[in-house]
């Protein structure tokens, strides 16, 4: 069958999941599964994640989430009775390579066609014959706990080259992972991340919880983005109930969510101008970011505004006065934060750091299939908030932010455009902030199937559900950072050693959102 027929007829049809956003599922035959992911790749399409799972029939499926301007599309393929491995997609989608060895270390399926086989969650944690995803994996007690100690990371020949180990164990309270550098003098020439240390088995502590209360774990994933986890989660939620929220529960989830974003990237502004040797710009940026956190703090209850977010809106509302409140320090913080972006802009050692440091080009942010901040910097058009408008955002529009040089100066650019669009839109919205209810009953069916994607603050934040018997049978969030960490060694070929603090924080990727 080609291509086309294949998109028009294939395995079996598309069919539309209830939902904010435009998604489209299908079943796939193993024989389709790399030609439907190749006319996606031709459609311009995104791989936004790819993971498995065991039904309980004993059945495994392999799923994958794209993007294109105009939809997603979540593509299933049941493997055959018997069949443990299935057709690699890593030579169509780059990205893959790793959350498909994350699948052999879960699941013992093992990805056909990729050339990286290595473990990549395990570590010594676990041997290779558990699984934990398996459906009655063997107890842990009954198995020796020798693990993969000796981890073959990949080099580079030549004797004027060395290599320099970094981690897994750092400074202060940043999470393990290890970076392993082959230089030729202070030039790295290669970089290897291995990740997966802080890995918390989140995914086999889901199945079989009750799908309200699981959102206490979901809104921890990854604690600098639990606003975003916590409704992905609540709209997959919401998307198999088929429910539409209230205008009011929306655009307060959506300040929430901009608030989440606004934190981030002043801690993140601060961090570089840090990094770059100007102490400056972190003192300033950080007694902005305490400001917002303890207003947080104040007036949601919470400083990360943790478990806010419910299933059907949420655990509080604004009254009018604290409404004004938020619009005069939003107003005040805009006017702080302008003055300061032109001081910095204008610091030549600053900008000597930043501008052509650590650049991932337009053209190869295509290949790599990059989204959120990171993205945008490098020229990509892509924020959900803006290509599918989901309320509230359909009612009160984002700016897109973009830059193009794809260095940590366009990162930087990007993060403070961002800032200011926030504080903007949060005007806006409290300005107009919808009446009416912040929160519905739930009327949850025991069975169903549902998919919730949210425009985090470092890109798309998804999270794929599935009900059985009134319990999670399967739950699968994923962070951006799966997508971006490889992109991150390739930013930073040809640097020094000593701009990898600073690459590597213009990114700011999740270990935790990485090692579930």
């Amino acid at each position: 069958m080609n291509e086309e027929a294949l998109w028009e007829n294939g395995s079996a049809p598309f069919r539309v999941i209830a939902g904010p956003l435009p998604i489209h599922q299908r079943d796939v035959l193993a024989k389709d599964w790399q030609t439907l992911a190749q006319t996606l790749r031709r459609r311009g399409a995104r791989l936004l994640g790819i993971w498995g799972e065991e039904r309980s029939d004993r059945q495994y499926r392999i799923h994958a989430l794209f993007l294109t301007a105009d939809s997603c599309y979540w593509c299933n393929l049941a493997l055959a009775q018997g069949v443990e491995g299935f057709p690699s997609l890593a030579e169509i989608f780059p990205t893959a390579v790793r959350q498909e060895r994350a699948i052999a270390d879960l699941l013992g399926l093992r990805p056909q066609g990729n050339a990286d086989q290595r473990p990549w969650l395990r570590h010594a944690a676990w041997p290779s014959t558990f699984l934990p995803l398996r459906a009655n994996p063997v107890p842990l007690t009954e198995l020796s706990t020798q693990g993969d100690t000796d981890y073959a990371f990949q080099g580079l020949p030549g004797d004027d080259l060395h290599e320099i180990p970094v981690g897994p164990v750092h400074a202060g309270t940043i999470e393990p992972g290890h970076f392993r550098f082959t230089c030729l003098g202070e030039q790295i020439l290669r970089l290897e991340e291995r990740l997966g240390y802080t890995h918390k088995g989140i995914e086999r502590l889901l199945q079989g919880q009750d799908p309200f209360a699981a959102l206490v774990l979901l809104g921890r994933v990854s604690g600098d983005s639990t606003v975003a986890y916590a409704w992905a989660y609540a709209m997959a939620l919401e998307s198999i109930a088929g429910v539409h929220l209230p205008e009011r529960a929306q655009a307060l989830r959506g300040l929430l969510l901009e608030r989440e974003r606004l934190a981030n990237h002043l801690g993140d502004l601060g961090a570089l101008g840090n990094d770059a040797g100007l102490a400056f710009a972190l003192t300033q940026l950080l007694a902005i970011k305490e400001e917002m956190l303890r207003e947080n703090e104040r007036i949601f209850g919470h400083r990360y505004l943790m478990d806010l977010i419910c299933p059907g809106g949420l655990t509080m509302d604004l009254g009018a006065d604290t409404c004004q409140q938020l619009r005069a320090s939003g107003l005040r913080w805009q006017q702080r934060l302008q003055d300061l972006e032109l001081l910095l802009q204008e610091h030549a050692g600053l900008r000597d750091r930043l501008v052509g440091t650590g650049t991932i080009a337009p053209d190869r942010a295509v290949d790599w299939g990059m989204g959120g901040l990171a993205g945008r910097a490098s020229g990509q058009a892509w924020d959900l908030r803006v290509q599918f408008a989901p309320a509230p955002y359909d009612r009160f529009p984002m700016e897109i932010s973009l830059a193009s040089s794809g260095d940590v100066a366009s990162r930087w650019a990007v993060r403070f455009a961002e800032v200011f669009a926030s504080l903007r839109w949060q005007e806006k919205l409290l300005q107009e902030l919808p009446t009416g209810a912040c929160k519905m009953p739930l009327p949850l069916p025991s069975v169903g199937e549902g998919l919730g994607i949210v425009e985090g603050w470092r890109g798309e934040i998804f999270v794929a559900l599935r009900l059985e018997a009134d319990r999670i049978a399967r739950c699968h969030p994923h962070d951006p950072s799966w997508s971006l960490w490889p992109v991150l060694e390739e930013a930073v070929l040809q640097d020094i050693v000593a701009d990898f603090p600073l690459i590597n924080k213009s990114f700011n990727l999740s270990y935790s959102g990485h090692d579930l």
